[in-house]
């Protein structure tokens, strides 16, 4: 197995990813690049000190995505939706590999997801079924208030499910202190755990 981890400039969130892996799982072969990475900047100072509370050392030098990386790596895991858009519109080729770290390690999201399929249909089947048996009797203004009042629920199941989904980026420490990549470090440990029993599995 060869993960590859991406964020935006290789100094912050991913190569804090690598080194996490590289603690938990040493069987796995790891690397991580940045969208906009330049080459050879060494791993942001309060990343290095949130990995050195946890016992973790690491020797980092930031490096560009390439389609070379990305060729190689088995699975490619980005730390927000947009750098896998970034990924997808850029190197098309190697989409089946691409997943948010998050999204690739939740299966509470799927649950929610198939709920909210099942939703949509219900919604539009209900819908439907409201304004053929009603069309004809009422006018229109009076027709999409009634449909608005029989609906109502619905709409308020479907929101509830959607507030529900998780949002599939990790947070950017970034011009933030010791704290802030603390936190972030706290964030990434606990889908890499994640990813560690989905690993396991196979």
């Amino acid at each position: 197995m060869k993960i590859l981890f991406v964020c935006t400039g290789n100094t912050c969130r991913s190569p804090m990813a690598e080194a996490l892996v590289r603690d938990k799982m040493p069987e796995v072969e790891v690397q991580s690049a940045g969208i906009f990475a330049g080459k050879n900047q060494r791993i942001n100072q309060f990343a290095m000190d949130a990995l050195q509370k946890k016992n973790i050392t690491m020797n980092h030098l930031s490096q560009p995505v390439t389609h070379k990386e990305l060729h190689a790596a088995d699975l490619i895991l980005t730390m927000t939706t947009q750098h896998k858009q970034s990924l997808i519109m850029e190197y098309p080729n190697f989409q089946d590999k691409y997943f948010t770290l998050k999204e690739y390690v939740s299966e509470t999201d799927k649950k929610i997801w198939d709920e909210l399929k099942q939703a949509y249909s219900n919604f539009e089947e209900k819908r439907s079924i409201f304004i053929q048996e009603n069309q004809h009797k009422v006018d229109n203004t009076k027709l999409d208030q009634q449909l608005v009042e029989h609906l109502r629920d619905d709409v308020k199941y479907i929101q509830e499910l959607e507030a529900n989904l998780i949002n599939y980026d990790i947070s950017d420490p970034f011009g933030g202190d010791l704290t802030t990549y603390r936190e972030t470090l706290t964030e990434l440990d606990k889908y890499i755990d994640l990813l560690q029993k989905k690993i396991d599995q196979y």
